[in-house]
C-alpha cells in the first residue's frame, strides 16, 4: 500500500476518529429506530466500508440491501447523470429505509434516489453521510439526517472512497495529490 500512501497529501480523518464517527452515528441511529428494523441501504461502490462498519454500531435488528449508481465515471465532478447499475433486491414498500452514502458534494444522485425509493412505498427514508463536503456558495440538493464529518471541498479518498477505483482501501481518509488526478 505504499504506493498508494505517497499520493496523499495529507490526512483528513485517521483512522480513530473514523471509529468515533461510526460509534456516535451507530448510538444516533438506534436510538432513532428503537423497535423498528430499517433496512440499511448501500450506496455501492463508495460506501461498503462505511456500511459494513456503521452495521456494527447499529444494536437495533436491521437489514441491508445494496445499490450501485453512477454519476461520476472516472471524472472529479458529477456528470449529473444517475445510472442505477444495481438496483435492491428487496421490497422497501413499508421499509423504513436508512440510505447510506459516502460523501454528500452536490446532492444530486441522493436526491434521485429518495424520490425512487418514495416512490417504491418506502414508510421512511432517512440518509446517513460519513462525510458532508463542505463547498463554498453552494447547498446540497438534499439534507442528510445524520452526519459523521464535514469535509473541505478537496479531492478525498480513502475508507471506500475512490480516484478511478483506487484508494478505496486506505484505512483514513486523506486529500489527493492535485498531480494523481489532474
Amino acid at each position: 500500500m505504499a504506493g498508494l500512501h505517497q499520493d496523499i497529501e495529507k490526512v483528513l480523518i485517521s483512522e480513530e476518529e473514523i471509529r468515533e464517527i461510526i460509534g456516535r452515528l451507530g448510538e444516533q441511529i438506534s436510538h432513532d429506530y428503537a423497535g423498528k428494523n430499517p433496512l440499511v441501504v448501500a450506496v455501492l461502490r463508495g460506501a461498503f466500508v462505511f456500511t459494513a462498519d456503521l452495521m456494527r454500531a447499529i444494536t437495533v435488528p436491521c437489514a441491508v440491501d445494496f445499490m450501485a449508481v453512477s454519476s461520476y465515471g472516472n471524472g472529479v465532478k458529477s456528470s449529473g447523470v444517475v445510472r442505477i447499475v444495481k438496483d435492491l433486491d428487496t421490497e422497501i414498500a413499508g421499509r423504513d429505509v436508512l440510505i447510506a452514502e459516502d460523501i454528500l458534494d452536490s446532492g444530486l444522485t441522493l436526491s434521485y434516489l429518495v424520490e425512487l425509493l418514495k416512490g417504491r412505498g418506502a414508510r421512511s427514508i432517512k440518509i446517513c453521510a460519513f462525510a458532508v463536503k463542505d463547498i463554498a456558495n453552494h447547498t446540497a440538493a438534499v439534507v442528510p439526517d445524520y452526519v459523521g464529518t464535514h469535509v473541505p471541498d478537496e479531492f478525498i479518498v480513502g475508507y471506500g472512497l475512490d480516484f478511478a477505483e483506487r484508494y478505496r482501501n486506505l484505512p483514513y481518509v486523506g486529500v489527493l495529490k492535485h498531480e494523481v488526478y489532474s
